[in-house]
């Protein structure tokens, strides 16, 4: 408040005004979101420690993903973008079961694309995601990872291939439990083959 020259203030005003700012401060540190020490546990909605995740009624409750599939035992896996971090991921085990802590399965500071693929074979999970500059406003990416998640998901096997348009889909190879991502154009079919035994091989670009 500023003071006028040559204006006197009666005595109360001080002590009004000293009143209204305490309430203010008060209602601050007890409110929702405010910040106060609490007495909510880590994973209540009031708690300053509480994470950024929405509540689905089991616990731990899983992020907003950007894709999400069902897999074996009924359960279900998600992924999402960590800003500065790279790819995320969490699982049920069955479809009633608490959701597991945030899983980081590819390290990356790039800008990440708009979509993340998932799909399930049996007890595995493929993902394919990219990243790049400009990738969330439709530019090709520059860092595309293909991931194959084991054991129950608690492994993820990971290839990142640079300067790459990205895998558009996994498949399973017919007779075998070996995986394939692919991309396909008019000139060329880019394929990259993952086995339980020997994890990823090399990609091989094949001239139609």
């Amino acid at each position: 408040m500023r003071r006028v020259p040559g204006a006197r203030w009666p005595a109360w005003a001080g002590t009004a005004a000293l009143l209204m700012v305490t309430a203010a401060c008060g209602s601050t540190e007890t409110g929702a979101g405010g910040g106060g020490s609490g007495s909510g546990s880590p994973d209540s909605p009031g708690s300053s420690h509480a994470s950024p995740s929405v509540t689905s009624g089991r616990s731990p409750s899983h992020a907003r993903f950007v894709e999400e599939v069902e897999w074996a035992g009924g359960g279900r896996v998600g992924m999402y973008y960590a800003a500065g971090r790279g790819l995320m991921e969490q699982h049920q085990d069955t479809a009633d079961g608490p959701w597991t802590e945030p899983h980081l399965v590819y390290a990356t500071e790039g800008d990440p694309c708009q979509s993340i693929t998932l799909k399930a074979f049996r007890g595995t999970v493929t993902a394919i995601a990219n990243w790049g500059v400009y990738c969330s406003d439709g530019e090709p990416p520059a860092e595309s990872i293909a991931a194959v998640g084991t054991r129950n998901l608690s492994t993820w096997d990971t290839k990142a291939t640079k300067d790459f348009d990205g895998w558009e889909k996994a498949g399973a190879v017919d007779g075998t439990e070996d995986l394939l991502f692919t991309n396909s154009s008019s000139e060329w079919l880019t394929r990259l083959r993952w086995s339980p035994t020997g994890g990823f091989g090399e990609v091989e670009s094949i001239r139609r």
